[in-house]
């Protein structure tokens, strides 16, 4: 299992937030690109990075210090928040961005993401951030009737590279990730989830663990990383050491 260190810009700043309210954030650091370096050199895998102003106003806000990000550190970025559109992907994979998370859009505009998936192949991610199961989109503002195993299904054989499936609810909370309906969800579709929201200490990453043969194959953590109250080393040897097999695809 991937342990993904998670870099939110708001304002050029690397925040958490609490549950994705845009007023209740932490500033952790006012220098995102260095926080990446941080995280790279833990030994970091991927990094998630979300552009959080992107995410609410539905269009890229933090360009300049994602190309610091890109410029700082050699470790592959998933990029999300403010994707809506072919020319918006183009422009992150020109810049060298390794993977495109859709989150909006998957619900919206389907097309765009099986699209995408055909001109970039293993490239895209859908972003499945769910309240109750159901599916919350444009920053999380406004939850659908949506389930999320019904749109993560809508992308079989499309060539999604992974689902990164969000508990809202647990998002900065510290409170455990939602290992049922994660679990739920991994064993509904073929596409490998990534689980995010929740993770406090390394018993959550042992906790997840199990998962792995069911289809979770990574895991990103954040306000816990930045907290301190999990190491990103130890989190990626125990992930490392404990390998449970991955569910053949």
């Amino acid at each position: 299992m991937i342990i993904i260190p998670a870099v939110d810009i708001k304002n050029g700043k690397c925040v958490r937030l609490l549950q994705g309210r845009m007023e209740d954030e932490t500033i952790f650091s006012n220098n995102p690109g260095s926080m990446a370096e941080q995280w790279a050199d833990d030994g970091a895998e991927i990094i998630h990075v979300i552009d959080l102003d992107g995410a609410f106003q539905k269009s890229p806000k933090n360009v300049e210090s994602i190309k610091k990000i890109l410029e700082r550190v050699d470790v592959p970025i998933q990029l999300g928040g403010g994707i809506r559109d072919e020319d918006t992907i183009r422009m992150y994979i020109d810049l060298g961005v390794d993977r495109i998370i859709i989150g909006t859009e998957a619900i919206k505009n389907p097309a765009l993401v099986k699209n995408a998936c055909k001109v970039y192949p293993g490239r895209i991610i859908v972003g499945i951030d769910a309240k109750d199961g159901m599916v919350a989109i444009e920053g999380w503002t406004k939850t659908t009737g949506t389930r999320a195993v019904e749109l993560a299904k809508q992308f079989e054989d499309s060539g999604v590279a992974a689902i990164n499936f969000t508990d809202i609810h647990r998002d900065g909370m510290q409170t455990g990730p939602n290992l049922e309906q994660t679990n739920a969800l991994a064993e509904a579709v073929s596409i490998p989830v990534i689980a995010s929201g929740g993770v406090s200490t390394i018993e959550d990453i042992k906790n997840l663990l199990p998962l792995e043969s069911n289809g979770v194959t990574g895991v990103i953590t954040g306000k816990a990383l930045y907290s301190k109250t999990l190491d990103l080393k130890e989190a990626i040897s125990v992930a490392a050491g404990e390998n449970s097999g991955r569910r053949k695809k």
